[in-house]
């Protein structure tokens, strides 16, 4: 194998057909999230355009996540950080790992530098199962398809604030 100083090139694959991204992902019995209005100071045009020109099966997913982790506090911002989307408060907490096609990966961190809780570590409840620990201080959480989302949001939500209340 040659060795090249080249970045390796975003995730792209072939958009998945079916119903248009952005659409109300349906939760709990009559609660859905909410499409994402473009000028909400908690969006981004540069996620917006980035998720626009995205090729990625899982993309209608992509969105669905987004839109329930913007929801689960007004605080949160997102932006473009590390090649993907992220989200913060204060400082970055969650960032979408798209490298993978056949599930949708999202990398909950303690922000870019490096803090007590390297060592320390974090804890988080995990009645649901859903952390995957990478490190004492972040962790990644893994989805499927769009009935894993709904199956698992609930879980999600519940550890987004938790994690937040962290930082």
């Amino acid at each position: 194998m040659r060795r090249t100083d080249e970045k390796p090139s975003k995730p792209r694959a072939k958009t998945r057909k079916g119903p248009p991204a952005g659409g109300a992902l349906q939760g709990a019995p009559g609660k859905a999230v909410a499409p994402l209005d473009p000028g909400s100071p908690q969006t981004h045009p540069a996620v917006i355009a980035f998720l626009r020109e995205l090729e990625h099966p899982l993309k209608q997913e992509i969105e669905a996540l987004r839109r329930i982790i913007l929801a689960v506090s007004p605080e949160i911002r997102e932006e473009i950080k590390w090649n993907a989307p992220s989200f913060r408060t204060t400082e970055h907490f969650a960032t979408f790992n798209l490298r993978t096609k056949d599930r949708v990966r999202l990398i909950l961190h303690m922000g870019a530098k490096v803090k007590g809780t390297a060592t320390m570590g974090v804890e988080i409840e995990d009645p649901a199962g859903l952390l995957e620990w990478l490190a004492k201080d972040r962790c990644l959480v893994t989805f499927g398809d769009e009935g894993e989302i709904r199956e698992k949001r609930a879980g999600l939500e519940t550890i987004l604030r938790a994690w937040i209340r962290l930082m």
